[in-house]
């Protein structure tokens, strides 16, 4: 008989600690999970699974104005915001309810509230004390907000999904995923939207052809792009937002969106007073095995602040319990991991981009193609997609695969099956198409650019 309340006591309850609990309750591990907000968290709520809802309505108004070129007569389409939110907070709630059937099928008791480490094998849940043989932080992050004279007049991502209503001009501050995929969203709804970034160009980190080709292709829909731009200050005049610029400019906005990262959401958990190492930026830090400096205290995802992506959370949740509570020892494989950008159009990518396979092999060979996709020789839109394929030019090992486009995301999921095995160029040239599609281009690109 355990001398603990619990075995495991997980704090945060988004895929990466749904996963950990009721791995471990099917296991036979007693388990508690602690929630101060939503079941699913970032995830579920006011990220991945919203933010795609959204971008599903946004690309009507482009498919309605398409469907001329086929042949269809339309009049002219009226958007609903306030129908889109409520169809959105169905699906949530939908969702949140079967985050709480998995939870109580599986035997993990759900404690709602603010959880706090009071020492490390103790955690309080407001009034309540909980006595557990271990502990896992699953908190994941929280949107960050640079300190600027009027930061109390801008919203984040999370509020963006519950707006009363539409802006008639938006500006957005940041360059990633959020940015660019809240500036789609946005412009295709209607909104006059501006997006401002610091930076050279748009989502950093990623292959720079692609990084160039999204700026290009955004700004080719309407959306009004400003790079090497910072904002100072915030000011509201009435109604209007008023943003000035460190290069002497000002935009007037109706809503101001900041995109500018998130922050591993740690606050208020007790883990400084505790001892639990964290770094500059107040992520959890540690070991391969997800181990903090305290041997019962683990933490998983965002909250360690690595590669920030809901699917690594859960792999990190099934590695960690497997190896507490099932004896294996797999880890996490961290290369070659796919990502998508649900920006307009969908940016898909996997392995590395050209500059990394430069650092680390002598000799590589570039394929790209650059083409107007089948739909839009009709449509009458000029969206045009990339396709880019990094090569070790001895062995033929395909190093990375980056696509601009639709449904990239969808392509690259099953290219990322074929590179992680390792699969060379030559056997990409072997595969037959299918055809006619957007995908049968990574399969008949012949010759190195």
């Amino acid at each position: 008989m355990s001398n603990y309340d619990f075995d495991l006591f997980v704090i945060g309850a988004g895929s990466g600690g749904v996963r950990a609990a009721r791995m471990a309750a099917a296991l036979n591990v007693g388990v508690a999970v602690a929630e101060n907000r939503h079941l699913g968290g970032t995830c579920v709520n006011v990220g991945c699974v919203p933010k795609k809802l959204f971008v599903y309505a946004s690309r009507f108004s482009e498919e309605f104005d398409a469907a001329k070129g086929f042949g269809w007569s339309l009049q002219k389409p009226q958007f609903d915001w306030t129908r889109l939110l409520a169809q959105k907070n169905r699906e949530i709630g939908r969702l949140q309810g079967v985050y709480q059937g998995l939870l109580n099928q599986s035997g993990v008791k759900v404690i709602e509230g603010q959880a706090r480490l009071l020492d490390a094998h103790t955690v309080a849940v407001a009034d309540r004390v909980y006595t557990c043989e271990r502990i896992l932080i699953a908190t994941g992050g929280w949107p960050s907000v640079p300190e600027i004279p009027g930061k109390k007049w801008v919203v984040t991502s999370n509020e963006m999904f519950a707006l009363e209503k539409l802006p008639k001009r938006l500006l957005i501050v940041g360059g990633g995923y959020i940015a660019v995929e809240f500036a789609g969203i946005m412009h295709g709804l209607g909104v006059q939207t501006t997006l401002c970034y610091r930076g050279a160009q748009l989502l950093r980190g990623f292959d720079e052809d692609i990084r160039e080709f999204v700026s290009q292709e955004m700004r080719s829909k309407g959306i009004d792009i400003r790079l090497n731009t910072s904002i100072d200050s915030i000011k509201k005049i009435g109604d209007e937002l008023m943003a000035h610029t460190g290069q002497n400019q000002s935009i007037a906005a109706d809503l101001v969106l900041y995109a500018t990262g998130r922050k591993p959401n740690t606050a208020g958990l007790g883990l400084e007073a505790l001892g639990v190492y964290l770094d500059a930026a107040g992520a959890v830090r540690v070991n391969e095995q997800y181990q903090t400096n305290i041997p019962s205290i683990y933490a998983i995802g965002d909250v360690t602040n690595r590669i920030n992506l809901t699917p690594v959370a859960t792999a990190e949740a099934m590695a960690l319990i497997n190896r507490l509570y099932a004896g294996l020892n797999a880890l996490v494989d961290y290369d070659n991991i796919p990502t998508a950008v649900f920006s307009q159009p969908n940016v898909g990518t996997v392995g590395l981009s050209e500059a990394e396979a430069r650092k680390r092999y002598p000799a590589i060979d570039i394929y790209k193609s650059v083409f107007t996709p089948m739909k839009h020789t009709l449509s009458g839109q000029g969206e045009k997609t990339l396709m880019k394929m990094v090569v070790e030019a001895g062995s033929g090992k395909v190093l990375g695969v980056h696509m601009v486009g639709a449904d990239a995301g969808e392509i690259i999921q099953g290219i990322a099956v074929a590179v992680r095995a390792g699969a060379t160029k030559a056997v990409f040239d072997s595969t037959i198409g299918i055809h006619p599609t957007t995908a049968e281009e990574f399969v008949t690109m012949r010759k190195p650019v």
